[in-house]
């Protein structure tokens, strides 16, 4: 699909809401398919506990979207794409999300339709920002391609051979929840030592308070206002970006964790680009730097294989939003190529 021109080919812009649904806020942009990357409408909400609040909120931040839209002089809302955390089936239920408490098989998609009388589609949050950041954003829709969102926790998406992979029940890319020391720490999902519990923020901050109680790093505990047990990860990053040596050292181990991760998915799945998204990206080549060498020395062959990039995201904290707005447009494009009469695109 051309980001200049309506999905069903006429070339009239077609207008769909995108929304990120986190554990902690849900993000609602209003996008059209002329230039997808600016946000026409943008409102932030907390998310709230348990699936009825969840759907209530859902369905009054597409009104409010369609209110913002109007209010623009632009046309209703024809679709909603959705990103949410968790394992999304190929139907839009979700059917386990860790940081989403009591959401279990909840029919994100087929609520929402109902209650808002919208065709809705609905896909796992790192999946949408796979689709932003490969089609518009650092991915520069390389063949082969695997995002990592490095936030509370993490999440993940597959492009190989140019196609966003969903596995055979829509559960592909969970690589957070690769257990890499089945003796460390307990994970929300009910098991121990999974990747994310030490290459997210949690991961990050929980680093940064052993070497606190260790007697380390005054100046990150200093950010934290004292108290070693209220060192975040922000306080590593804060500190690092001012040259703290202690700090530095930090994000180096921090970072060895990071590569872990990504060298058993390079050694897997073979891409030519990682994309290193969520909130820990925005520390930039603090992070990426010690990343890239701790690969070298991680990765199978490393001097036998061609130069792999690793790098930021481009589009930030929207690529949830704006890749769930993404997927409401190939929804439109689909459903207009059947109206047609002919087959939808592959």
């Amino acid at each position: 699909m051309s980001a200049t021109a309506a999905p069903d080919g006429s070339g009239a812009p077609r207008i769909v809401a995108g929304l990120d649904l986190g554990g902690t806020k849900i993000l609602g942009r209003v996008l059209d398919s002329a230039d997808p990357l600016t946000a026409l409408g943008d409102i932030r909400v907390d998310t709230p506990k348990g699936s009825d609040a969840i759907i209530d909120a859902v369905v009054d931040l597409v009104a409010a979207l369609g209110r913002e839209a109007a209010g623009k002089g632009l046309p209703p809302i024809e679709a909603v794409g959705m990103g949410a955390a968790g394992l999304v089936d190929k139907h839009g239920v979700v059917s386990f999300a860790p940081n989403l408490p009591g959401v279990v098989d909840l029919d994100l998609a087929g609520l929402v339709r109902e209650r808002t009388g919208l065709p809705v589609v609905v896909d796992n949050d790192a999946n949408t920002a796979t689709v932003a950041e490969h089609r518009l954003g650092a991915g520069d829709r390389a063949r082969n391609l695997i995002l990592v969102t490095l936030g509370t926790g993490i999440g993940g998406g597959l492009v190989l051979d140019g196609k966003l992979q969903r596995g055979a029940a829509g559960f592909a890319g969970e690589p957070g929840h690769m257990v890499v020391d089945p003796n460390g720490p307990p994970c929300p999902c009910g098991r121990r030592g999974c990747w994310e519990r030490f290459a997210s923020g949690s991961g990050l901050g929980r680093l940064a308070r052993d070497a606190a109680h260790a007697g380390r790093a005054p100046h990150i505990v200093a950010l934290a206002g004292g108290d070693p047990d209220d060192v975040r990860g922000e306080h590593v990053t804060r500190a690092a970006d001012a040259a703290d040596a202690e700090a530095i050292e930090i994000m180096a181990e921090f970072a060895w964790w990071v590569a872990l991760g990504i060298s058993n998915l390079e050694n897997l799945l073979d891409p030519e680009v990682v994309v290193v998204g969520g909130g820990l990206a925005e520390a930039g080549e603090l992070l990426l730097a010690p990343t890239r060498a701790a690969y070298e020395t991680l990765v199978l062959g490393f001097e036998h294989r061609p130069p792999v990039r690793i790098v930021a995201a481009a589009l930030g904290q929207d690529a949830g939003a704006i890749g769930a707005g993404l997927i409401a447009l190939d929804l439109l494009a689909e459903s207009s190529v059947w109206r047609r009469g002919r087959a939808p695109p592959p």
